[in-house]
């Protein structure tokens, strides 16, 4: 996992706890679509380094195949 995700994990949940400790309705509900978007690329950007490593391993594969 990068720190990048992290980054973005933790900003989504700094948002969401701000969110928590707020009176204001519009400033709670701001913080909410925060944390929102921030969880989104954290999982955006996990979801790509998924499929990065994994086709990494395919070409991988595939050349040991061709080696051989």
């Amino acid at each position: 996992m990068s720190a990048t995700i992290d980054f973005y994990r933790t900003q989504a949940e700094k948002c969401s706890a701000e969110a928590d400790a707020s009176p204001l309705s519009q400033v709670r509900d701001r913080n909410l679509r925060a944390a929102a978007a921030w969880q989104a690329m954290a999982d955006k950007l996990l979801h790509t380094e998924k499929l990065r490593a994994e086709k990494e391993s395919q070409a991988a594969a595939h050349r040991t195949a061709n080696e051989a």
